[in-house]
């Protein structure tokens, strides 16, 4: 199973990259992440979405052969980061290769709520672009604090780690039914 994973924080230490390497780790029996790098899209912009640059195509191409996607977020201002906002524009504009494609969000900041807020708007993105995710009760990954939760780069936090073994149980489900796997 092949799932795309993109991290909301471009920083190259940030706790949603070390959440995601984590996962890849530890459910590497299970899935293949493939983790894109955001940062190299350009702006969305509608009058290069019939002939996107190449950085877009092949972005877009990813998501279209993966088999899901992660999406592991930090919390800006409330809301979802720009560059993940803009990453999801160009999914959702021309072929719309994350129509359809079973999405599972998650993130970690130093706030006590974790993502919560973030995860909300990224939820309304989803669903404005017709991805496919777990029903939000009892699925829902909101880490913090996340100084607490990780160490030496990896998540650690016992509790979190069978609770995030739950969810992905559940979504590798979600994939195997959408892909008739």
């Amino acid at each position: 199973m092949k799932i795309v994973a993109m991290v909301g924080s471009l920083r190259k230490d940030s706790y949603n990259r070390q959440l995601v390497k984590t996962l890849e780790k530890r459910y590497q029996h299970l899935f293949e992440v493939d983790i894109v790098d955001i940062g190299v899209l350009p702006y969305y912009n509608e009058d290069e979405e019939m002939n996107p640059p190449i950085e877009v195509d092949s972005f877009k191409k990813k998501i279209a052969e993966s088999d899901g996607v992660l999406i592991s977020t930090p919390e800006f201002n409330w809301s979802i980061p720009g560059v993940l906002k803009n990453a999801l524009e160009w999914l959702s504009r021309v072929d719309k290769p994350i129509a359809g494609k079973p999405v599972i969000s998650m993130g970690t900041s130093q706030g006590g709520l974790g993502t919560v807020r973030a995860q909300l708007h990224l939820r309304q993105v989803l669903a404005s672009v017709q991805a496919v995710t777990l029903p939000p009760a009892g699925n829902e990954i909101f880490i913090g604090p996340a100084s607490k939760r990780f160490q030496d780069g990896e998540l650690t936090h016992e509790v979190t780690l069978q609770f995030l073994d739950e969810v992905i149980e559940r979504f590798v489900e979600l994939v195997k039914v959408k892909n008739d796997v």
